[in-house]
């Protein structure tokens, strides 16, 4: 056979963002061996006609660390043309571990990743066959996975390693600080594709605390990105929040002269319009010839969550002790009129950012008392039952032992501003956060919501263009050197799909996870073909590898396949 895997009739878009064309695909071992009129036998062959043949979508934002140790399949992303995921952003993830930190690590990512301590508990078991970040990336591409994977060092971990539980309690020593300097010095060394940290004041860990990272001062931080060039150079990525932000960035690059990316630009996020003096801001610090991308996203920043786990409100600080309460003290808590005024002044005031009248972008996803009420705004219900909606929410809340579930519209929910990020030259999809907030949302399905609502329903984006913000363009934001593009000689990460049906499901809520655990997932429309590494991974919504089997994925140390 002159092929493995020859792909015909298909129009091509390579990714560059350039016309599609109509062309066959030849792949022979793994890489693309021939575009154009491909003649020749082939041991299996595609009919692409009437589909669009891309390169594999890139998610540079992902939180895959813990379950891609269980789920080697790393659903759901394959599902959307997704070939190639990057993980540990946001300064999160499982390495380095030592053996006595193992449960504050999970007990910090159950928090902040919204996963079940079950869950992770019993998806990683307790005989972890690591400690170090370098001995997490021998782990992960010994054991396989279906799609390409690469992965940041995050600070959690690693002040977690050197500091132990005072790494949420205070600075760092110089000695302490050298000593992380080195652990990311020898993380990137062994491949991490760069360095990843946070100061949100949503990411609370346990018991109520900020996690690690937040409590790091600048000058830290400055050392840490500071030993990837050491190492050969790669990628600084960080959650904004007091004290890193456009200030902190621009000392950040110049400081250690690599690229960073920040999570997010997202419309809303500091009131109406806000999101054009970021970009402003964003654009003459690159005109400035720095190297610092805003991360967006395509879809609205819906959390679906329940009062044991108010991860929408935990940047409040009315919800400070309601992160560090048990059940029965958040009921307490709950039940007070002084916490329900503090709340009902974030609902009325304007200054509140999100929180600003946000009770008619509160839908009651589940209640097991009153179903009827299930998929009502919050501020019908109170409307209806003459009661004050964060009442109304609450007292829904309590009869049910904290179960109902509200879904929340956070921020990017205005379209017409989220197009202006969409269209921006200057930004890169990401923000997906697919394997974290696994109960509480699912932005996985970010690829096929593109192609289906902003380019075929709302004609924001040029199919092509659309494709090149999937696929070269992160690729390119985070140093993916052999991915986004169909090029003669990479290697062969391909989607076939149908330009006229592709798009993202509804969500729905399985128990898949260990110990029977619940997530959000979201099923995909129109993808016919997902490949990767020259292996057919998916067929027309169904897997075609198995997952205890040989699998094609690759890990992408610095940034490409065997590059250590």
């Amino acid at each position: 056979m002159d092929y493995d895997l020859k792909i015909t009739g298909g129009t091509v878009i390579d990714g560059t963002g350039r016309p599609g064309v109509r062309a066959d695909v030849g792949i022979r071992a793994g890489r693309i061996a021939a575009l154009g009129s491909v003649s020749g036998p082939a041991a299996q062959t595609i009919d692409a006609a009437g589909r669009i043949v891309a390169p594999g979508f890139v998610d540079i934002h992902t939180h895959y660390d813990a379950q891609v140790l269980w789920d080697r399949m790393v659903t759901i992303s394959p599902w959307h043309g997704v070939t190639t995921v990057v993980m540990g952003n946001c300064g999160f993830g499982v390495a380095p571990t030592r053996q006595g930190h193992r449960e504050l690590i999970l007990r910090t990512l159950e928090k902040v990743e919204g996963m079940s301590l079950d869950a992770l508990q019993a998806g990683l078991g307790t005989d972890w066959p690591f400690e170090t970040f370098p001995e997490y990336l021998d782990t992960v591409e010994r054991r396989g996975s279906a799609i390409n994977l690469a992965a940041f060092v995050g600070h959690t971990p690693v002040r977690l390693y050197v500091m132990g539980e005072e790494a949420v309690e205070r600075a760092a020593t110089d000695a302490e600080v050298a000593e992380m300097r080195r652990i990311v010095c020898d993380a990137a060394a062994a491949g991490a594709i760069g360095f990843a940290t946070s100061k949100a004041p949503t990411h609370v860990g346990y018991a109520g605390k900020p996690v690690p990272s937040r409590l790091a001062e600048l000058s830290e931080i400055r050392a840490l990105a500071g030993a990837l060039p050491d190492a050969g150079g790669g990628i600084v990525q960080a959650t904004v929040g007091p004290g890193l932000f456009f200030d902190e960035f621009e000392t950040i690059a110049r400081d250690s002269k690599q690229p960073l990316t920040w999570t997010a630009l997202l419309a809303g996020m500091l009131g109406p319009g806000s999101h054009r003096m970021l970009l402003e801001r964003s654009s003459a610090l690159i005109r400035d010839g720095l190297r610092i991308t805003p991360q967006v996203s395509c879809r609205p920043l819906n959390f679906d969550f329940n009062f044991k786990e108010p991860f929408a409100f935990e940047s409040l600080p009315s919800f400070k002790p309601v992160s560090a309460a048990d059940l029965a003290g958040k009921i307490r808590i709950y039940r007070d009129p002084a916490f329900r005024q503090a709340l009902k002044d974030t609902f009325a005031s304007p200054m509140a950012g999100p929180f600003s009248n946000c009770s008619n972008r509160i839908w009651i996803s589940w209640c097991p008392s009153e179903p009827a009420l299930q998929e009502r705004t919050l501020a019908d219900v109170a409307g209806a039952r003459a009661q004050d909606p964060v009442d109304c929410m609450l007292d829904l809340a309590l009869s049910t032992n904290l179960e109902t579930r509200f879904r929340m519209a956070i921020v990017n929910y205005d379209e017409a501003e989220v197009a202006e990020l969409l269209t921006d030259p200057n930004t890169v999809l990401g923000l997906s956060d697919a394997g974290a907030h696994a109960s509480q949302l699912c932005d996985a399905c970010f690829s096929t919501h593109l192609l289906g609502h902003w380019v075929r329903e709302k004609g924001v984006l040029r199919l092509e263009e659309a494709i090149r913000m999937l696929t070269s363009r992160p690729a390119d934001v985070v140093g993916i050197t052999d991915r986004g593009r169909l090029v003669v000689g990479k290697p062969a990460d391909v989607v076939v799909f149908d330009p006229d049906a592709v798009g993202a499901g509804n969500l729905r809520r399985v128990h898949d996870l260990p110990a029977g655990a619940d997530r959000l997932i979201a099923d995909a429309a129109g993808i016919d073909a997902v490949i990767g590494n020259g292996q057919v991974i998916r067929r027309n919504g169904e897997d075609v590898v198995a997952a205890d089997g040989p699998l094609p994925g690759k890990l992408l140390r610095h940034g490409k396949a065997g590059g250590h």
